[in-house]
């Protein structure tokens, strides 16, 4: 029995008959000391109404009704489990070729559920299950009602002001609004890929230039990402949408390319998009220094925000007249590509502290040497 009541062996009830992914779970159910923390192999049949959300390099996620819902509590007395959230709505999510699962695919689910355990913005992992059709495994997952935030910008962003984006900042970094992916960007069968240990998954636009470049993924490439994600809630644009994604892109990323800014954006925000953008890792802020830094932008009266945000607004409000209708309207390049992929550009550039991100007219280049 461990902490919380929670009784290690009856966890061990279901098995899937995969031998490592049986292992995987029960080792959860052993070291679990909390409800929160326990993972199960759910049956494909206790899921209803599966739909199609979306599509990604390696994945699909549909949405489904979970007819028994979550773990809770276990009833010592009729010596069941008791269980929450019966019939709620989750997210499976479907690993391509994952009918073999190699080892990297447990170390992929494994580092899922490590990081939720440690950090709330992840959203809850429950299990696994198998489509009966495809053979393919899928994990279950708590369902972001609210979408991605790609569907989010492209439906809302021209109604929202600056006030809004700051919100919408902060959410993205509390429970409101969780992290929907881990990038299980790695095809599940990626061990019978050539050179797959030496190769790097992902979408090219979020990854920092030294994980282009071979190194391994750090919590300073977690910043430098979500640097990116922050050009992207305020300009409300995919970053380098109107540009091939290609090694020449990779090049330039390591050599200081930066997004573009078609407005005129408040300097302060800028200067915290280019301190996550820095080519060297070791100048990045710190996540808890960003959370911070939006507190105060957010719950805070900062007047020199404040005064840049009236700056921007005026000069912006000169520019052509938006279009009434709240969606956003954009082009993307033909081989701008959004979906997790394998990226294998051979040797490129060591990354240059140069860093240019340019708000077109609307402000100076800002072509800065950063130290």
């Amino acid at each position: 029995m461990s902490a919380h009541g929670t009784c290690k062996e009856c966890n061990q009830e279901n098995t899937c008959g995969n031998d490592d992914i049986d292992k995987f779970i029960q080792d959860v159910q052993l070291s679990a000391n909390n409800y929160h923390k326990i993972i199960e192999w759910i049956p494909y049949d206790r899921f209803y109404n599966i739909n199609y959300i979306a599509s990604g390099g390696f994945g699909i996620v549909f949405s489904a009704n979970w007819t028994d819902g979550y773990i809770s509590k276990w009833n010592k007395k009729g010596q069941i489990w008791k269980r929450k959230g019966q019939q709620m709505n989750v997210a499976l999510k479907s690993l391509k070729n994952s009918e073999n699962v190699t080892q990297e695919f447990i170390k992929e689910i494994t580092l899922h559920h490590k990081i939720e355990d440690v950090d709330s913005f992840i959203v809850r992992f429950y299990g696994v299950t198998q489509d009966p059709k495809t053979k393919n495994y899928m994990m279950i997952l708590d369902y972001a009602d609210h979408g991605s935030l790609r569907k989010h910008l492209n439906t809302n962003y021209n109604k929202l002001n600056w006030d809004d984006k700051l919100r919408d900042l902060w959410l993205f970094l509390i429970n409101d609004a969780c992290i929907t992916d881990m990038g299980l960007c790695k095809p599940a069968n990626c061990d019978e890929l050539e050179n797959a240990k030496n190769s790097i998954y992902g979408v090219l636009s979020y990854i920092a230039p030294e994980v282009l470049r071979g190194k391994n993924y750090t919590k300073a490439s977690d910043i430098y990402s979500f640097g990116i994600i922050i050009y992207e809630m305020i300009s409300g644009l995919p970053p380098y949408h109107d540009i091939g994604h290609d090694k020449y892109l990779a090049i330039k990323i390591c050599q200081g390319f930066r997004p573009r800014f078609n407005i005129k954006v408040p300097q302060l925000i800028v200067n915290l998009i280019k301190r996550c953008l820095d080519a060297e890792p070791l100048n990045r802020p710190i996540a808890k220094e960003i959370r911070s830094i939006l507190w105060i932008w957010r719950m805070d009266d900062n007047l020199e925000l404040m005064k840049q945000i009236k700056e921007a607004e005026k000069v912006n409000s000169i520019q052509p007249i938006p279009s009434t209708d709240l969606k956003l309207s954009f082009e993307t390049h033909s081989e701008a590509i959004y979906t997790s992929r394998l990226l294998n550009f051979g040797d490129l550039p060591y990354p240059m502290i140069i860093m240019t991100i340019i708000s077109t007219q609307f402000s100076e280049s800002l072509q800065i040497s950063v130290f």
